[in-house]
């Protein structure tokens, strides 16, 4: 888990469910209650991708999302990280060979952490985070 001192700036993430049974999304939610409270990192779940570094993605993408999520995709600004939590949005899960399905995140868009699990504990939705902070620190020094 990762302390206050590692942080250098905020976190704001984007979250899109792109074909999702909800469970990972009841597990995001649950990262942001008191007991695991991701603010306190300084990670806010927003409700624009203009104004987000990070997009959250769960659920495989559907044929219905896909041109909507690589608008999505689009819209948040460089640099930016993907976060696909769950399995299904990692390999498709158990939908993966549904007529309805484009395919696992990474085959729409290029993805940068995959969070594993069915659905995956908010521990390692938050192990995600900071994966992608390390990502973003790591190119603003570059650059």
């Amino acid at each position: 888990m990762m302390n206050q001192e590692e942080i250098k700036k905020s976190l704001w993430v984007f979250h899109l469910n792109t074909g999702s049974c909800n469970g990972c999304d009841i597990e995001i939610v649950a990262s942001s209650n008191p007991r695991y409270d991701i603010e306190r990192f300084g990670t806010k779940i927003i409700g624009t991708p203009r104004h987000a570094d990070a997009l959250l993605i769960t659920g495989p993408v559907t044929r219905e999302m896909e041109k909507r999520a690589k608008r999505v995709y689009e819209q948040v600004p460089e640099p930016k990280v993907v976060i696909s939590v769950g399995n299904c949005g990692n390999t498709g899960g158990v939908f993966y060979e549904s007529y309805n399905l484009e395919g696992p995140v990474d085959e729409v868009f290029p993805v940068d952490v995959y969070v594993p699990g069915c659905p995956p504990r908010p521990e390692a939705i938050i192990d995600g985070l900071k994966e992608a902070w390390k990502i973003l620190e790591g190119e603003e020094d570059e650059g």
